[in-house]
């Protein structure tokens, strides 16, 4: 409700700070002074001896220490597209790339998808681990019973292997971690999806003419609206019996068919309105189809446990994610490529900028500075962005050949089973990793923002205190517009 934008950065900060301390606390936990676990070796034997008594099917001789894993491939494939659908997708990203000056855009996105990827990492290579390592003991709850399958698949695994590895500390630390991440995510798509309806929908359609006020008590609105609709719908979720897990891998099916279309938009000048319009629909009514049918013809009935299952899932993410390739260039080419110029894009305004044209009764584009610094800032805007284009074109590429082909598939296609040195090393490189990112999203914004940082606390103490002495007005100078503040030069004009 408020803070907007800024407060999703400041909450997004301090709740992965929290998160990451939490998890390297687990971690440590687990690989160091746990006394059923202790170390990476301990583990590891205990690992082994897990994959005797109960091995997994499809696994690189039933270990768990293994990537050739049938089911994991599978996952795989379900992973990739359905995160493709929600950051492709997901507005949140949008507002904050857009939000940020195009020089600190790349390198923040890289720096922090980098620091994300030792989340889920260390994560489950501790918690996921020390679940199955710990389950033969009776610190383990539930001994001397195995987790239910529904349990894993509503994501119980970590509550219950912290429990293990903490006792009550744990389930205290996991509270903690699940609240901020839910928080942060939600702040972030309450913001998101309030901009989306505000200027997207309200502006667009509804009120054109919307002032500043209008724009901020209709996205306030939408906060709490949306807020109240997701509680309704998750908690309706929950008690008809649909996991976690069911979810995630259900994303891409529904949300995935809408990745190449938005892409393209942005990126395809040829792409036009009936392809962007009509594709998703076609292609989610696609998916569906494909889901709802591999889940019939394998086990010939309809519940959440069969439309659940892994092969299924696959089936309706594939063909939401591909489907598109077929819809976009038929509706391109039956009804005549667009041809797009992006020159409308630069026309876009933010909406509080109309407000003191209204209330002075003169345009805006004729106040002294506006228009010249908008042509410098573009100008300017534009050789950046190309140049980060280039550089994040070539970067993606790299990373997507590393992250998807270079490590995972030599280990998948060589059945390769850890020893006690690799899992060794694989847990002190996520462990290190995490500290990479500890410093990336801990410590160097606070560096990068000191000078900022020490101003702002300065103005609060002096507020606070008194101390604070009133500032002189700024000196009007007519047509210097960087310096003049455009409400006074507004008022000026309307004098004149």
């Amino acid at each position: 409700m408020f803070g907007g934008i800024k407060a999703t950065f400041l909450t997004d900060y301090a709740h992965t700070v929290v998160i990451l301390i939490i998890l390297l606390m687990f971690a440590f936990t687990a690989y160091a002074t746990n006394e059923n676990l202790g170390s990476p070796g301990k583990v590891f034997d205990l690992l082994v001896k897990a994959a005797s008594d109960h091995p997994v099917e499809g696994n690189a001789g039933g270990s768990y220490l293994t990537m050739r894993s049938k089911e994991g491939a599978i996952f795989f494939v379900i992973n990739i597209v359905g995160n493709f659908g929600t950051v492709f997708c997901d507005n949140g990203y949008y507002n904050k790339a857009i939000a940020a000056s195009p020089v600190d855009a790349l390198p923040g996105y890289i720096i922090g998808g980098l620091s994300w990827f030792a989340i889920p990492w260390l994560a489950a290579t501790t918690m996921g681990l020390s679940a199955i390592a710990l389950e033969n003991n009776p610190v383990f709850p539930g001994y001397p019973n195995r987790m239910a399958d529904a349990d894993v698949t509503a994501g119980l695994v970590l509550p219950t292997a912290a429990v293990a590895l903490m006792g009550s500390g744990g389930a205290a630390a996991v509270l903690l971690l699940v609240f901020m991440a839910v928080t942060s995510a939600m702040s972030a798509e309450l913001i998101a999806v309030s901009s989306i309806f505000t200027y997207d929908f309200y502006q667009t359609y509804i009120n054109p003419k919307a002032t500043g006020q209008q724009l901020i008590y209709m996205s306030h609105t939408m906060v709490v609206g949306f807020a109240v609709a997701m509680a309704a719908w998750s908690t309706g979720l929950y008690y008809i019996g649909i996991s976690m897990g069911y979810l995630y891998l259900l994303m891409g099916v529904i949300i995935s068919s809408a990745v190449l279309p938005a892409t393209l938009t942005l990126m395809w000048s040829k792409m036009n309105w009936v392809a962007a319009t009509f594709t998703p629909p076609l292609g989610f009514a696609c998916s569906l189809i494909a889901w709802l049918v591999t889940a019939q013809k394998e086990s010939g009935e309809l519940t959440v446990l069969t439309t659940g299952a892994n092969n299924p899932m696959l089936a309706g993410n594939v063909v939401a994610l591909l489907s598109p390739l077929v819809f976009i260039p038929v509706f391109t080419y039956a009804f005549g490529p667009q041809n797009y110029d992006w020159q409308s894009m630069k026309a876009i305004r933010r909406g509080d900028d109309h407000d003191l044209a209204l209330a002075a009764n003169v345009d805006i584009e004729q106040i002294p500075g506006e228009q010249r610094r908008a042509i410098e800032a573009d100008e300017e805007e534009q050789a950046k962005l190309l140049k980060a284009s280039r550089i994040a074109r070539w970067l993606t590429l790299f990373m997507a050949i590393s992250f998807l082909v270079l490590w995972p598939m030599p280990m998948y296609g060589s059945s390769y089973i850890f020893s006690k040195k690799f899992f060794t090393g694989w847990v002190v490189v996520g462990i290190l990793w995490m500290f990479c990112s500890c410093f990336a999203v801990g410590l160097y914004p606070l560096w990068e923002g000191r000078k900022t940082s020490v101003r702002t606390f300065k103005s609060i103490w002096a507020d606070v205190t008194g101390k604070k002495k009133p500032g002189k007005g700024p000196q009007i100078v007519e047509g210097e517009g960087s310096d003049t503040p455009p409400e006074i030069m507004a008022e000026k004009m309307v004098k004149e």
